[in-house]
């Protein structure tokens, strides 16, 4: 490891209990600095609602100054009662199609995020997952708090153990296969983060608006790499929020997020285009296995401080 990354995790890797609420609390008050928390969903009725209960109980309601000031739901189109649950739990829904509609909107997570910078206000936003289960606050005021108690600080990635059923420590199969031998490989200094792809982080809104969002599961990777280029590693932290349960996808579908991930990856060595974006993957049919061909994610949205509407919301 890098002795750079060595410091850095001697200097830039907390615990959320380093920082009291009550402290935050403070901070936020006498900065007048308002938080926006955005959870991306898609068919997540099952858990949207228990996590926006928690933020609205524990954040939001009952306290000297709310840690929270936007709680926001972006629904990208789901199937089952996301919204209506969301609604009722508290939280403002609002659909991805709703949301600069001069621009079709392309399926995948990275473009939710990105058009949520146009749904909020916050001077910090804070991206959660929708599909985790026993939630707790502190997902949010630990990740937040760095932002609030050091103006160096600006990207918060949660760090956190990821079991798979009950084994300890197996979750993040991605991660581990893919994720972080490319970090390693190619940007060293991001060595030391343990969830790199993590949906759990807070950032500044004036370094979010300046990068480009991928639209699909490269994302997290992409949002990384690019903070480090722009901002650099000191800039840059996590906390340890404690223990992540969620629903674990499929080996198929981890192979489609690895290879939006790698694409990602490469984009940024490169700056190229790939010469075959796309995906073969074998199911067992009736008569032996059928090859299934899935496009990579190809598209990355621009800098959001290049659109005209945001630009505008800017101005007024």
């Amino acid at each position: 490891m890098l002795e750079e990354v060595e410091r850095w995790l001697a200097d830039r890797s907390w615990s959320a209990a380093d920082r009291p609420l009550d402290q935050l609390l403070d901070l936020k008050r006498a900065a007048g600095t308002r938080v926006s928390v955005v959870l991306p969903a898609l068919d997540e009725e099952a858990t949207v609602g228990a996590i926006v209960e928690v933020i609205r109980r524990e954040l939001i309601e009952g306290l000297p100054v709310p840690l929270v000031d936007e709680l926001v739901v972006v629904d990208s189109g789901s199937a089952d009662r996301t919204a209506e649950v969301a609604a009722k739990a508290g939280a403002r829904v609002v659909h991805r199609d709703e949301i600069l509609p001069r621009i079709p909107a392309l399926p995948g997570k990275g473009e939710v995020l990105w058009r949520s910078l146009l749904a909020t206000t916050g001077d910090i936003v804070c991206f959660v997952d929708a599909d985790l289960r026993d939630f707790s606050a502190t997902f949010v005021s630990g990740i937040v708090g760095p932002l609030l108690t050091d103006p160096g600080v600006q990207f918060v990635k949660a760090m956190y153990d990821r079991p798979l059923g009950d084994a300890p420590g197996q979750g993040g199969r991605v991660t581990e296969l893919v994720a972080r031998p490319l970090l390693n490989l190619h940007w060293p200094q991001l060595a030391g983060f343990v969830q790199p792809l993590g949906g759990e982080y807070a950032v500044r809104r004036t370094l979010l608006e300046r990068l480009p969002f991928p639209v699909g599961y490269g994302v997290e990777l992409g949002l990384l790499v690019d903070a480090l280029h722009t901002v650099g590693l000191d800039a840059l932290a996590q906390v340890d929020v404690g223990v992540r349960l969620h629903r674990h996808q499929g080996g198929q579908a981890l192979g489609r997020m690895a290879a939006a991930i790698y694409r990602t990856a490469q984009v940024r060595l490169s700056r190229g285009h790939l010469v075959r974006p796309e995906l073969t993957q074998f199911e067992r049919g009736p008569e032996g296995f059928v090859p299934h061909t899935y496009p990579v994610d190809t598209e990355e949205r621009p800098p959001m401080l290049g659109v005209k509407e945001y630009g505008r919301r800017r101005v007024a």
